[in-house]
């Protein structure tokens, strides 16, 4: 399995759940949820690899800096 599966497949595992522990209840806005539970993880990952050089963060992400600059803000991600 490739990396990109298994990120996929962790995604789905973590819905299933999710879906299972609403337990009937009807879920609303999901897809920001996991783009917001998602995000901020992976810029704050991106950002120690690269020890917060944000030029080559924004570069690893394939994102302008401005648009991870914006982002950093929205998720209060400390530059």
């Amino acid at each position: 399995m490739t990396r990109r599966n298994e990120l996929g497949e962790a995604v789905r595992r973590s819905l299933e759940r999710y879906f299972k522990d609403m337990d009937g209840e009807r879920p609303t806005a999901i897809y920001d949820m996991v783009l917001k539970n998602v995000e901020k993880p992976m810029i704050e990952v991106v950002l120690g690899r690269t020890e917060g050089n944000q030029s080559r963060a924004a570069a690893m992400l394939g994102i302008d800096r401005n648009t991870l600059r914006k982002k950093m803000q929205q998720l209060r991600i400390k530059g």
